[in-house]
């Protein structure tokens, strides 16, 4: 029996990391139709996941915990050239947010498995960790505010041979992160044949086209192993979705000709050009039983995004200090006397454009280089690295003999350099430059990880599977000082003018630095087979940090097979998630909406002694408790899966409330090194300041069946999230307790049909998305129950012959619209909807595909 197990082990092991398997929750079970007859009975195909167990892959019918698996190639049957969006359709419990006018979070976009934030759901490539991205989402529509995840963007569609999810906590298995959950790539890894696929798409107002072309092929390694490369090259222009303020509105019936039209201000998608992904993947048999394989990425991209529009009667800083009293006006040269003040009691352009013509040539408003106010533009290039390298295999002789091993080392790098262009450093006066670099965030890791497995004979049903592993990371964010202009104090900043880029001010020297962490990590993972029907397993993990000590994790499984068919399964795990080194050292200062108005907020380290002023401490990571209960039922032609679930997270991690500050408390700051806190009207920091409770039910059902003259599959897949604020504080506020409680909808669905025949293949899916809180602008008061919508999305293709195909389709095919803002409430802020909408705010997509297989 021993024997017997290793080698079960090994190939088991080996078809899993291969990803030999894949299948998606809209795809069929069965084998390709074009391989059978249309009345043959279709093959069923088992289904191996990696994730779920340290001890051995097993099919997602026989796991013990709720596993999705996405097959690659159903993931590229959309018109979305985002994965997150892929992945998106096909998972309701998972859900994917754009923030437009959002600081870094337009750079990169939250996913957020179960309710809860971005950053709590570990991801995996190959079923090992993926590093995260240097962007901190500071705007991340309150479930995401602070959160620093991983950048999937970066993974091209064409690398993937599918995606594992795993829904359940997972910490004890995999370390920190893994709270909700865990997503692995699984990389393609075909030693021959390939594909190109080229697609273009738009929204059907118009705007958003974006163009793509990618490409894999796989050629054999010596005669041994594999080489499979991928490559994505994609662009998307810009979409809006805005209507003209008010405030605009108003100083155009004032006669001022150089308000821009049709909006001054964008609420939409931002434009993303230049957008590259290699991603490639090799292993080579070295015989004997052992295993090299080496993986890794390049990426990169140029993001930019609209930003809030600066009146140029009332902006602070720039324009007026008084409300909209008098134009701010700087005196470049006292010697020559005072400047005259320019009055705005009446506002037509006329009247105020007359006064600012008559000043003294050594007057300088910026009324006259901006006479129609200015709208800055806010992007930056983000840079994705990686390299993975490793060895597995098997002990042949000694005490290890018969125990596989597998031998890592991980580096990742993510970099993001910011930009800021049509806006002004307000205190170098007039010969302040428009176009900004801030400065760049980089996240270093690295991980070294040694992974054992084995099955031991202890008589029982199946030997006793064991897991084992030690692991050591480093981990670093280094945050580089933005080019001079962006942070200097100018000379006019006695005359009230503003210091730094206007709207996110540059990373001044003293704000440089690289923060490192070290930890260390065991753990151990065993599965029992007691009986023909009952399955248990435990995994207990061991962490050490050198910031805050140490944390114990442990997770305990259960299935119960009553029949062939029918099965039950349960868990409970204690998960953590550490502060990541970002949060804990990062500060800078930006511009939102707050109470309608626009302002400048300061992000403050939670050891800086303001912070502390107003109750901020050290950040310890966040404490979780999960419980599961399923029900798993696969006979026949039907698969489904029901799962309750619930999840306590003691101490979240999150960015506070915005706190105003007191003259008094300005000083303070001044005297702390934070400059420009004349403008400043708000301060927030990172906090463990809250406590939630997340209770749901994912439900997941396929039905196969010959009909129509081809095989048809249903699918449908549903998911009940509640989340509960058991615990905060004001540094929370009540409004971010709302915006966590109810900016998700409670209720997800999507009903698939797919229909294959010989040559020609559809599909077509509706998706629900219940009930929410549409909130714009991160502002209170703006906040209204939004109700539910059901969109379509369809597509078909049409084989040619055996190597070219071409595909047409729509995402939202009826254009459903999201929630709207109220007529008063888009006057103010220039926008038509609610910017937390589930489905978007861009309306219906259409697409056409092209692609040639050999």
């Amino acid at each position: 029996m021993q024997t017997k197990n290793y080698s079960r082990l090994s190939t088991c092991i080996r078809c899993a990391i291969a990803g030999v398997t894949s299948l998606a929750l809209t795809a069929p079970v069965w084998a390709n139709t074009e391989e059978q007859t249309e009345t043959a009975a279709p093959e069923r195909v088992e289904r191996i996941a990696v994730v779920g167990s340290r001890s051995a892959p097993r099919s997602v019918a026989d796991s013990p915990v709720p596993v999705d698996i996405i097959g690659g190639d159903e993931l590229m049957k959309t018109g979305s050239t985002d994965m997150l969006n892929m992945m998106a359709t096909t998972v309701p419990s998972m859900n994917v947010h754009s923030h437009p006018i959002s600081d870094a979070a337009t750079l990169i976009r939250p996913l957020n498995l179960r309710g809860l934030s971005s950053d709590s759901t570990l991801i995996l490539v190959n079923g090992k960790r993926r590093h995260r991205s240097a962007v901190i989402t500071m705007l991340g529509g309150g479930l995401n505010d602070g959160a620093q995840g991983p950048d999937i963007s970066a993974i091209p569609g064409a690398a993937i041979k599918q995606v594992e999810i795993l829904r359940d906590g997972a910490a004890a298995q995999y370390g920190s992160d893994a709270i909700a959950g865990v997503v692995n790539f699984v990389l393609n890894d075909r030693d021959e044949g390939g594909h190109i696929e080229v697609r273009r798409g738009e929204f059907y107002a118009g705007d958003g086209t974006s163009n793509e072309i990618n490409a894999n092929i796989g050629m054999p390694l010596s005669d041994a192993g594999f080489f499979n490369i991928s490559a994505q090259y994609k662009s998307s222009d810009p979409t809006s979705r805005s209507v003209q303020r008010g405030d605009a509105l108003q100083h155009i019936a004032d006669g001022n000709p150089n308000i821009l039209q049709p909006a001054v201000q964008i609420w939409g998608s931002p434009k993303i050009s230049d957008d590259i992904a290699i991603f490639a993947n090799a292993g080579l048999d070295l015989g004997n039983g052992r295993d090299a394989y080496l993986f890794g990425n390049y990426s990169e991209r140029d993001v930019l995004g609209g930003f809030y529009y600066r009146d140029p009667y009332t902006r602070g800083g720039v324009f007026s200090n008084d409300g909209g009293e008098t134009l701010l006006v700087a005196n470049t040269n006292p010697a020559l006397g005072g400047c005259p003040t320019v009055s705005l009691a009446d506002t037509s352009f006329s009247a105020v454009n007359s006064q600012v013509s008559a000043l003294p040539a050594h007057c300088f408003t910026f009324f006259s280089m901006f006479p129609g106010g200015f709208t800055p533009n806010f992007g930056g290039n983000i840079t994705d690295t990686s390299l993975v390298g490793g060895t597995k295999g098997e002990f042949l002789s000694g005490p290890l003999q018969g125990t596989m091993y597998d031998f890592s080392a991980t580096v990742g790098r993510s970099e993001a350099s910011f930009s800021i262009v049509n806006t002004v450093n307000a205190s170098l006066g007039p010969d302040t430059p428009t176009e900004f670099e801030p400065g760049k965030y980089i996240q270093l890791e690295k991980h070294f990880n040694a992974d054992f497995y084995r099955f031991v004979p202890v008589g029982l049903y199946e030997d006793l599977a064991v897991a084992g592993g030690l692991q050591w990371s480093e981990e670093s964010f280094e945050i580089v000082a933005g080019d001079v202009a962006s942070w200097e104090i100018g000379p006019y900043i006695d005359d009230g003018m503003s210091i730094g880029s206007n709207g996110f001010p540059g990373f001044k020297p003293d704000d440089a630095g690289v923060y490192v962490r070290r930890h260390w990590a065991a753990y151990v993972d065993v599965e029992a087979e007691f009986s023909e029907n009952f399955l248990a397993g435990f995994a207990l993990r061991h962490e050490d940090y050198e910031t805050f000590g140490t944390t114990t994790n442990y997770k305990l499984t259960g299935q119960y097979r009553f029949t062939d068919d029918l099965a039950i399964r349960a868990s409970t795990s204690t998960g953590f998630r550490a502060p990541t080194v970002g949060q804990a050292n990062i500060s800078n200062v930006r511009t939102a909406v707050a109470e309608g108005e626009l302002v400048d907020i300061a992000l403050l380290s939670p050891t800086n002694p303001v912070s502390q002023l107003f109750g901020a401490t050290e950040l310890t990571p966040e404490t979780s408790t999960s419980y599961a209960f399923g029900v798993v039922y696969s006979g026949n032609d039907f698969f489904m899966t029901a799962d309750l679930y619930r999840i306590d997270v003691d101490d979240r991690i999150s960015q506070s409330a915005e706190i105003p500050i007191t003259e008094e408390q300005k000083e303070q700051l001044r005297a702390t090194g934070i400059r420009g806190v004349d403008s400043l009207s708000l301060i927030s920091f990172y906090t463990n300041d809250f406590s939630t409770k997340t209770t749901g039910l994912d439900v997941v059902m396929n039905y196969g069946a010959n009909l129509l003259n081809g095989r048809t599959t249903f699918s449908l897949a549903y998911n009940w999230n509640k989340t509960e604020v058991t615990k905060f504080s004001d540094i929370t506020g009540a409004f971010k307790v709302s915006r966590l409680e109810q900016d998700l909808p409670r209720h997800r669905a999507t009903l698939g049909w797919n229909q294959q025949w010989n040559d020609i293949s559809m599909f077509v899916r509706g998706n629900y998305f219940g009930k929410y809180q549409g909130v714009h602008a991160d502002s209170d008061g703006l906040n209204v129950d939004a109700s539910a919508k059901i969109t379509f999305d369809v597509e078909v293709n049409y084989a040619i012959n055996n190597a070219f195909s071409v595909a047409v389709g729509a995402q939202n095919v009826f254009d459903t619209k999201p929630e709207r803002l109220p007529e008063g409430m888009q006057r103010i802020l220039g926008a038509k909807y609610f910017e937390t909408s589930p489905m978007g705010i861009n309306g219906g997509f259409w697409y056409v595909r092209g692609r040639y297989s050999f």
